[in-house]
């Protein structure tokens, strides 16, 4: 089937990786690589970052929550810390990638994010805010984990995508950095793309929709 949406994760594909933060977080202080990561994957379904994503529970519950998941693993990592790492800087040359999808097909965004920082994006900054929800107001939709109450890789969220855009998942390209969200999606019919770096995504995409980048 011919492709009539693409559709894009956020954070690691519009903006730099928050996992680089992660781990310049754990050198700064000393800490094992992808501790952070290894503790988001404990109970993936229940655990801390499940709840905020799903906005079951608040920043200060989160921080608190964190901290007692990362001391179960040997570690003293509050989730306040975490939060303040999510935010990454916008790839200029994927937004212009994503505007020249737009001029061609349906475009969507699924984003598991939390009720922290400033916007969707969960900025820190106020400039780094309106730079990306200039980006998030070309959307023809969105759907986000905090506001949805359902995060990846739940099927159900994409599902909840195509049904808005009125696209069967066959005809969709689907971008995201974590390979446990892109599983779903792919086995609902849809082309995956994970991305590893910018250019490899441009690339990738590129191959997928038949437009040079």
């Amino acid at each position: 089937m011919a492709v009539e949406a693409v559709l894009w994760d956020f954070g690691g594909v519009f903006t730099t990786s928050p996992f680089d933060a992660f781990n310049r977080y754990e050198r700064e202080r000393g800490l094992p690589v992808d501790v952070i990561r290894r503790i988001n994957s404990i109970n993936p379904d229940t655990n801390a970052w499940a709840k905020i994503e799903r906005s079951e529970v608040d920043a200060a519950t989160f921080d608190t929550l964190f901290l007692e998941e990362s001391r179960a693993l040997g570690h003293e990592i509050p989730g306040r810390d975490v939060l303040a790492l999510l935010s990454g800087d916008l790839r200029p040359a994927v937004v212009a990638a994503f505007f020249a999808c737009k001029a061609r097909f349906k475009v969507g965004c699924i984003t598991n994010n939390a009720p922290t920082g400033k916007g969707a994006g969960m900025s820190s900054s106020s400039d780094k805010a309106k730079q990306i929800a200039e980006v998030f107001a070309h959307f023809d939709h969105v759907i986000e984990s905090s506001k949805a109450g359902v995060r990846k890789p739940d099927p159900r969220i994409y599902q909840m995508m195509c049904e808005a855009l009125g696209v069967a998942p066959s005809a969709c390209v689907y971008l995201d950095d974590l390979g446990i969200n892109l599983k779903p999606a792919r086995e609902m019919g849809m082309t995956t793309i994970k991305v590893t770096s910018e250019a490899q995504l441009l690339a990738d995409l590129s191959r997928a929709v038949a437009i040079p980048f």
